[in-house]
Parts: structure tokens; sequence; C-alpha cells
């Protein structure tokens, strides 16, 4: 008797953890994120969405106020824990070359990530019915990788490192010389996208480019 009453206290009470609500977001955004490439925003619902990820529909509501704030969350979730590489090196002591090579390649990680490649064809499709769409997409994903790249330049600029005039166009310059023609082609040709040794030829290229153009010359 007293051994099963020891068995008895011993046993944890109460309900099990509850879960947090950054960890349901995290869910909820896996789930969106294969809902909304393979079936396309239009045709995923809520209630799917909310059955994707375990929840309630309730539950959903109370975290996103809708589809369209939830595609925006999720975007800008995804794109905040890849952009981290490019903010990171701008504050790296490291030279030059190397610097912007390592930009390049967290730009063009992103640019040619498949679920963003994926979300951007996505966009692309149903951006005539849904304009929200795609304004929040080139807000959290296209400015804000031009923006993280010309903070970097523009360090390198205050370094007396590199001459440029405009450290914004030439950020979007840099952008679409890596990323845009292997981006389009995986969009609009279907081809597949390029394996990480090409990225990172390709990145090497770009920056020899552009830093033969820029670079200050010792007098």
């Amino acid at each position: 008797m007293a051994q099963a009453k020891a068995k008895s206290e011993s046993r944890p009470r109460g309900r099990p953890p509850v879960r947090s609500d950054e960890e349901t977001k995290r869910i909820v955004f896996e789930a969106a994120r294969h809902a909304f490439a393979v079936d396309g925003y239009a045709a995923t619902s809520t209630e799917e969405l909310a059955r994707s990820a375990g929840i309630s529909t309730k539950t959903l509501y109370r975290l996103f106020p809708g589809k369209a704030a939830l595609f925006e969350a999720m975007c800008a979730d995804r794109l905040e824990r890849l952009l981290s590489a490019v903010d990171l090196q701008a504050n790296g002591d490291v030279d030059i070359d190397t610097g912007l090579r390592a930009a390049l390649l967290a730009c063009a990680d992103l640019a040619l990530d498949p679920d963003v490649v994926a979300l951007q064809r996505m966009v692309l499709q149903e951006s005539a019915a849904f304009p929200d769409l795609a304004a929040n997409f080139y807000k959290n994903g296209i400015a804000r990788t031009a923006i993280a790249l010309a903070r970097w330049l523009r360090v390198q600029v205050k370094k007396k490192l590199i001459a440029i005039d405009d450290v914004d166009e030439a950020a979007g310059m840099l952008i679409g010389m890596v990323a845009s023609a292997p981006q389009r082609a995986a969009i609009y040709g279907g081809l597949p996208l390029p394996a990480r040794k090409d990225i990172e030829r390709r990145v090497r290229t770009c920056a020899a480019i552009f830093l033969d153009g820029s670079r200050v010359k010792a007098t």
C-alpha cells in the first residue's frame, strides 16, 4: 500500500507543458510554406493551414489576423534568418575581397533558396488577383536584401576601400548580377537551381568584376 502511494506521489500531475506561441508560429510557417508553394495562395484555406499545423482555426486567427498577415509574417521570418548572414559580414574584420564574396554568397543563398524561389513563383502567378502579395514579398525580401548589402558597401566606402557614388544602386546591381539570371531560369524556364559550387563560382566572378571597377587605387 505504501509502495503504491509512493508511486502515486512521484507521478507528474497536471497538463503537459503548453507549446509557446513562438513554437506554434514556427510550425504554422512550415505548414504554410509548403501549402502555398504546392497549392498556391488562393487555393489554400486557413482551415487547411490550421489542420496541417495541428492547431485550431481559433488559435491560427489569434496568432495571425488572416491569410495575408500569415503570408507576410512567414516571408519575414524566413528572410530574417537568411538575411542575418549578410548583416554579420558588415561587422567582420576581413579583407574586402573575402567580405564581399561572403556578403554576395549570403545574398545568393537567399535569392536562390528553393523555398524563396517557390514563393516568388507563386507570388508572380497570383499577383494580379492579390497585388498585396507582391508588395509584401518585395518589402520583406528583395528590398531588405538590397538594404543589407548596401549597408555592407557603405562601411567599405567609409573605410575608403571602394569608391561608389550610389551604394543603394550598386547593391541592386550586384544582387541582379549574382542571382537574377539563375533565378529567372528556374522560375520561367523550369531549369534546376544552380549547385553550390556553381553559385560560389558565380559569386567569385561577380565580386572580381565589381572590385576591379570600384576599388580605390593606392597612390
